[in-house]
């Protein structure tokens, strides 16, 4: 397949993932759904009442946002043959972040109404929203395929040997033709 990309080629090493990693993927996910749902009020429970209505542009935001994290998590289940990525923490974290902020109540966030007020809540943070989701989105998808791309480039056969301080050793695919 000459014409798939990188990405693609990473993306598709979740296809050879066993069920746990699976399993892990969709709790993890559900988990992200109630985690940051409720606080923001998208789902709407007796703890917490949203004092704004849900944007119809939150729901797909905050779907990705629980898809990412469930897959992100998947990643770090424990795999025979899984490479560590350095970095990709912080792009999941931070994505997650924007995810809540971008899709919670511009007036009940008391970080916001701090800095702002209630006036300039709804008046300069509301309209960023929508780009606080594109941001998180952004952010998990570079994590995720960062954590993918570490997989491929170094997968360690069972056999193989093991540094106590750096964990499994193995040849970077940089150091081949089969970069990610």
């Amino acid at each position: 397949m000459p014409s798939e990309t990188r990405f693609a080629k990473t993306l598709a090493l979740a296809r050879g993932w066993g069920m746990r990693r699976y399993l892990m993927a969709v709790l993890a996910g559900g988990g992200w759904l109630v985690v940051s749902g409720v606080p923001t009020g998208i789902l709407e429970t007796p703890f917490y009442v949203r004092m704004t209505p849900v944007e119809w542009w939150n729901y797909p935001f905050w779907l990705a946002s629980a898809v990412l994290v469930g897959l992100l998590v998947a990643t770090y289940v424990s795999y025979s043959g899984a490479g560590s990525a350095p970095g990709s923490e912080s792009k999941a974290i931070g994505g997650g972040l924007f995810s809540v902020f971008a899709i919670g109540c511009p007036v009940c966030n008391k970080l916001v109404v701090l800095a702002l007020g209630s006036g300039g809540a709804m008046t300069y943070f509301a309209p960023v929203q929508p780009v606080l989701g594109f941001l998180s989105v952004g952010l998990l998808l570079y994590a995720l395929r960062v954590r993918l791309a570490g997989q491929r480039a170094c997968a360690v056969p069972t056999d193989a040997g093991f540094d106590a301080l750096r964990g499994p050793t193995c040849t970077r695919a940089s150091e081949g033709n089969d970069a990610p």
